[in-house]
């Protein structure tokens, strides 16, 4: 099977939207906030659906501002019924998600009647669509090169996470740990809250056309998770989850191309793909990271228990 320069973008773009997604992605795991990406994502609908019922039109501006704004919503909704209504944050996270994501589906099967809109692209995406939706185009020689949009505004977005995650830092990783510790140093937690929620809102809109709602949380949630079963440096964390993203783009779209024609599929989804390959580094490093890895502590604690010197005695509990 050949290699195309399609697919060289396919795995760009996934890459870069892994990228996007990593850096608040590890805040979000460290927060215990896992699924606050998957709240943000199925419920910025309702934002795309109005953004287009109000403009009549399917423009990327007015829908990018739209569903980023309501994403923003979620997260203060979120933040509002935990705090107010003594409700556990998981539990207002479900309330808030699932009320917002069912208005989406009904205002967005409104729209369908009237233009083509399909919901399925904004749950699953079309990444090898994406990719021909050309925005630049320059020439290096002979060679001509022709940049796709989702490209350029992932590497912005990308850009712009980097040099938030950069500017903040300390403020993020100590509100991350200890909220109560960051507003004694004077560091405004809540604000630092917002802001993160912020840049997961804008990521996760920024990627819905490539890869769809259901991917962005496996590239907000996986790659981070998998970084933190190998370190636990903070930096070295957002770093490693960032190459593992873009390593999953990378051997997604290869399973994707490679796999199907093995067990008699013509093909499968790239993005469905690049899910499947984080979950498969996660399981690597579950089982065998240096430190946290099962086989790694299962190997040590048999090499512990044969270094064990005769006649010692059991550590007792205080």
């Amino acid at each position: 099977m050949n290699w195309y320069w399609i697919d060289t973008w396919i795995v760009v773009i996934g890459a870069l939207t892994a990228i996007a997604c990593a850096l608040p992605g590890s805040f979000l795991v460290l927060r215990q906030m896992s699924m606050m990406g998957d709240a943000i994502s199925h419920a910025v609908l309702p934002g795309l659906a109005i953004a287009f019922l109000v403009t009549g039109a399917r423009a990327s501006l007015p829908m990018f501002v739209g569903a980023a704004f309501v994403g923003v919503l979620t997260a203060v909704f979120t933040q509002w019924i935990s705090t107010w209504g003594k409700v556990d944050r998981g539990a207002s996270m479900g309330i808030v998600f699932t009320t917002l994501f069912a208005i989406g589906l009904l205002l967005i099967v409104q729209a369908a009647d009237h233009v083509d809109l399909d919901p399925g692209c904004v749950l699953y995406g079309a990444i090898e669509v994406a990719a021909w939706d050309v925005a630049w185009t320059f020439s290096i020689g002979d060679l001509l090169i022709e940049v796709p949009r989702s490209a350029v505004v992932l590497g912005i977005v990308s850009l712009l996470n980097l040099v938030f995650v950069v500017a903040f830092f300390k403020e993020l990783r100590i509100s991350s740990f200890d909220p109560d510790l960051a507003t004694t140093q004077g560091i405004n937690a809540q604000l630092m809250h917002y802001l993160l929620m912020t840049q997961v809102a804008v990521t996760t809109v920024a990627a819905f056309e490539a890869v769809g709602s259901i991917i962005v949380i496996a590239m907000l949630v996986t790659p981070a998770a998998t970084a933190h079963l190998l370190t636990d440096r903070l930096g070295l964390m957002i770093f490693l989850a960032s190459l593992i993203g873009a390593a999953s783009a990378f051997f997604g779209h290869l399973m994707a191309l490679y796999i199907p024609p093995m067990i008699g599929f013509e093909s499968t989804t790239t993005t469905g793909m690049m899910a499947v390959a984080t979950g498969i580094f996660f399981v690597l490093a579950w089982l065998f990271a240096p430190r946290y890895g099962w086989i790694t502590r299962l190997v040590l604690g048999k090499k512990l228990i044969k270094e064990k010197p005769v006649g010692a005695k059991p550590l007792k509990e205080s």
